[in-house]
């Protein structure tokens, strides 16, 4: 049987990353960066990837990773996704990592161990596993096009792009023309990725890497949201304990106890999911149809607790001065990102072949 609870290790992996999360990624200086031009805490990055490796997770040894698997790196993004951070781990460390495993690059995966180096795979958030891929021109040997929807293209410094030849691209970020996009979700900003005759070195077949690294995405994406889903129901049931209403704790009404026992079931729930999803793809066992459920999931879940933290949090909910907005806004926008829940239960229905009448 899976064994889907923390490891020992995976326990003080957590430890490790919270409490540097509590010293330097407070959510006022999250909230004011996500104001300013550059929302991204590469600060913050360094002190992840390089001072405690993180960015090297999925990385062999002989390439200069850690050599874990995606349970540590689900653990990790528990703690991202509880803090909001506005760094970009998922981007780099997951999906640009996982596509160029499936290529076999070690020049580029020894570079994007040491986290010196920042890698975006140039395809829109919103794309999942099996979503038709857009793609530029390769001309004379350089590459022409538009790639809308790329998350955290602005600190890239380098593009994994796909192209017409069915081939996958390494492309310097600063031979790109990068244009910002309105985005819900300002820590995790998009932009438009204009290639006008832009070099680039071919890295191999872009189909299987592509959707590898997209189902790891979705696969880990799940503990992102368990993360927030968790921080949302726990600062929540603080909350209530604490604010008074007609001399008594708010939390001690019949209402708000159901509506936190039900939505405590929804993150267990999730916390199971999003755990198996990440061993499955530690371990290659039955991974589309558990990174499928555990997206059909997880979204929903996210967004209902974020919601719920909103609206029980009363007026202060409502401030901008509030963390809660912040996480309002990731689950919104993670629930469309690689791929909706009705894609993944649409991409389950045919796995096990339960299609609608």
């Amino acid at each position: 049987m899976t064994d889907l609870l923390y490891s020992q290790e995976e326990d003080a992996l957590r430890a490790a990353v919270r409490d540097l999360l509590t010293d330097h990624c407070a959510a006022a200086d999250v909230a004011a960066r996500a104001e300013s031009a550059a929302p991204h805490d590469l600060g913050l990055w360094k002190s992840l990837a390089q001072s405690m490796g993180l960015a090297g997770l999925l990385i062999p040894e002989a390439l200069g990773g850690q050599g874990a698997g995606h349970r540590e790196a689900a653990v990790v993004l528990e703690e991202l996704g509880r803090a909001v951070a506005p760094v970009p781990y998922l981007t780099s460390a997951v999906v640009a990592t996982e596509a160029l495993l499936g290529c076999g690059d070690e020049e580029l995966l020894g570079r994007l161990a040491t986290g010196r180096t920042i890698g975006v795979l140039a395809v829109g958030l919103h794309l999942g596993p099996g979503a038709a891929l857009p793609v530029v021109r390769v001309e004379n040997g350089t590459l022409h096009g538009e790639l809308t929807g790329i998350a955290d293209a602005a600190v890239a410094d380098v593009l994994l792009v796909p192209a017409a030849d069915g081939g996958l691209y390494a492309v310097a970020a600063d031979a790109v023309t990068r244009t910002p996009q309105v985005s819900l979700d300002l820590t995790r900003p998009l932009a438009t990725v204009t290639l006008d005759g832009a070099p680039g070195r071919r890295l191999g077949d872009a189909e299987p890497a592509v959707r590898r690294a997209l189902r790891a995405a979705a696969g880990l994406l799940a503990s992102e949201q368990l993360g927030l889903a968790d921080w949302a129901l726990t600062e929540t049931v603080r909350y209530l304990k604490e604010r008074k209403q007609f001399n008594r704790p708010v939390g001690g009404f019949q209402a708000l106890k159901h509506r936190l026992a039900q939505l405590w079931l929804e993150v267990v729930n999730l916390r199971a999911a999003a755990r198996a999803a990440a061993d499955a793809l530690a371990t290659g066992t039955d991974t589309d149809i558990t990174v499928a459920v555990a997206q059909a999931y997880a979204a929903p879940v996210a967004v209902r607790a974020a919601e719920e933290a909103l609206q029980l949090h009363g007026g202060i909910g409502m401030t901008w001065e509030h963390p809660v907005h912040l996480g309002l806004k990731r689950a919104k926008a993670d629930s469309l990102a690689y791929g909706t829940a009705g894609a993944h239960r649409e991409a389950l229905a045919e796995l096990v072949d339960l299609r609608a009448p």
